[in-house]
């Protein structure tokens, strides 16, 4: 049975909420840890009432042949609020590294779809309860200079990224640990134009935050993104040379069948196209690897994203849209990848990398 922790839970760990009537909420929200140490698929924690009853999670009940014809890219109002659950569930884990070591970093990396939304829905709390070393955003959608400075919490230094379009893009970064050198883009003018390349340089590798550009409805910028994977391609393979590199973020690629739950009627889609998947697997021919899929190769159901439509999310239809890849030489540092999934504020959950570095 896995390990869980409880905690009282505060009024400050409550996220805003719309409510209908004024009617006031009596249900008393709950924080539970789980740890996924040995477990290989699903984790379940169990919980004790509070001083009141807790909403049960929504089973899922949906069959991963029914079509989705949802596109991962849907735009949302960066300061709509969005109905939230009450409860929020990390996964904690003491897998140990190849060489039998423990973690020595946490990374962690989020799409958070708007930064404004997701301060004012609580996402701080996932920063408090989580306490990664390093955590990269994607999807800022704010200029770096509007960004609140309660976005940077105590013990973290911060790094902002936007682009020339307001309200579009940007990528972010939150350090405990100082950073040799930080630099902002690939050094090519027409693709460092969005606000989507953040590379920091540490002691023992190099870690880059990374938001790729997305095809659209209808591929209308395949062409583009194909112009991007190359040039980036280029440029994570001259950083390799001189040390490791940990490249994390919202990669727009679910790269095999099992990393989506429709793949069949999404070969057309924006994320999972052939030549999309294709330049994946160049970049990975290169020394690189998908921590995830290196210790789960055949693990389903193991998704990131999901639509805000349809109720996707409690039914788990999504893809697998993030990712920390990172040097091949780094493999015998892994110790372990989360999808935190019972983590809300935005259509992407949460992914943590644990290293022994």
């Amino acid at each position: 049975m896995p390990k869980v922790t409880k905690r009282k839970v505060t009024k400050n760990d409550i996220p805003k909420r719309n409510s209908k009537n004024n009617e006031e909420e009596e249900d008393t929200p709950m924080i539970t840890t789980v740890d996924k140490t040995n477990e290989s698929k699903s984790t379940k924690g169990i919980k004790r009432k509070a001083s009141s009853s807790v909403e049960k999670n929504v089973k899922k009940t949906s069959s991963i042949n029914e079509i989705n014809s949802i596109e991962p890219t849907q735009e949302v109002d960066d300061d709509a609020e969005i109905q939230l659950p009450r409860t929020m569930t990390l996964k904690t884990s003491d897998r140990l590294s190849a060489k039998g070591n423990k973690a020595t970093v946490k990374f962690a990396s989020w799409n958070i779809n708007g930064i404004r939304a997701w301060l004012t829905n609580g996402g701080l709390k996932y920063i408090e309860q989580e306490q990664p070393d390093i955590m990269c955003f994607q999807e800022l959608k704010c200029d770096k200079d509007k960004i609140p400075s309660e976005a940077t919490p105590t013990d973290y230094k911060s790094y902002w990224l936007s682009g020339d379009t307001a309200g579009y893009s940007g990528v972010g970064l939150l350090t405990k640990i100082e950073p040799i050198d930080v630099k902002f883009g690939i050094g090519i003018a027409e693709h460092d134009t969005e606000g989507r390349v953040i590379t920091a340089e540490y002691d023992k590798f190099y870690f880059i935050v990374s938001y790729i550009p997305n095809s659209g409805r209808k591929l209308v910028r395949l062409g583009y993104r194909q112009e991007f994977n190359e040039a980036f391609r280029n440029y994570i393979k001259e950083l390799d040379k001189k040390k490791p590199v940990i490249w994390c973020g919202d990669l727009n690629v679910s790269h095999q069948s099992i990393d989506l739950a429709n793949p069949k009627s999404n070969t057309k889609t924006a994320g999972f196209t052939q030549q999309e998947r294709d330049d994946f697997a160049k970049i990975l021919a290169e020394g690189f690897i998908d921590s995830f899929r290196h210790l789960y190769p055949d693990e389903r159901d193991a998704y990131t994203y999901w639509s805000y439509f349809r109720n996707a999310r409690s039914r788990n239809i999504g893809w697998r849209l993030d990712y920390f890849i990172m040097s091949s030489r780094l493999q015998e540092n892994l110790c372990d990848v989360i999808h935190q999934t019972g983590v809300y504020g935005s259509d992407h959950c949460p992914i943590v990398l644990l290293l022994a570095i």
